[in-house]
């Protein structure tokens, strides 16, 4: 997609990119409102990668670095332009970030059910490690 750009989100395409991933994103997440937005947003500006095609957005994914490690969420391509290479540019992307900022080695949480996104991740050079569990526990009810 020669007129595809990638930009960081600001604050005025919050609502755009909650309704987008509504529609594009694979399963919801707690923290899938204005306000967890919005507080990714003003803690790490560079965080939220859009892509965007036409003026349209097209794909998203979260770039996260806490200072030692390089956690990737919410790699969401529009689902009427998946396979023409809009995330493979927004991890493009996001890994360039990650080595500007001194990360060494990505991760991404992925829905074991979602077998698509599990050819993607593998595609663009991500493998699972069997030995790792995620833990959880919600802070609020």
């Amino acid at each position: 997609m020669s007129d595809l750009r990638i930009r960081p989100a600001v604050p005025d395409d919050l609502d755009t990119v909650l309704a987008f991933w509504k529609t594009a994103a694979e399963g919801t997440s707690i923290s899938d409102d204005r306000a967890g937005v919005e507080r990714l947003v003003a803690r790490d500006p560079g965080a939220l990668l859009l892509a965007e095609s036409a003026g349209e957005l097209v794909g998203t994914v979260i770039a996260g670095f806490d200072g030692w490690r390089c956690h990737l969420y919410r790699l969401a391509v529009c689902p009427k332009r998946r396979r023409r290479g809009i995330g493979s540019a927004l991890l493009t992307a996001a890994e360039e970030r990650f080595a500007r900022l001194g990360g060494r080695r990505a991760d991404a949480m992925v829905l074991v059910r979602n077998e698509r996104a599990r050819h993607a991740w593998r595609a663009a050079g991500y493998e699972p490690e069997e030995q790792w569990r995620r833990w959880v526990k919600p802070l609020t009810d």
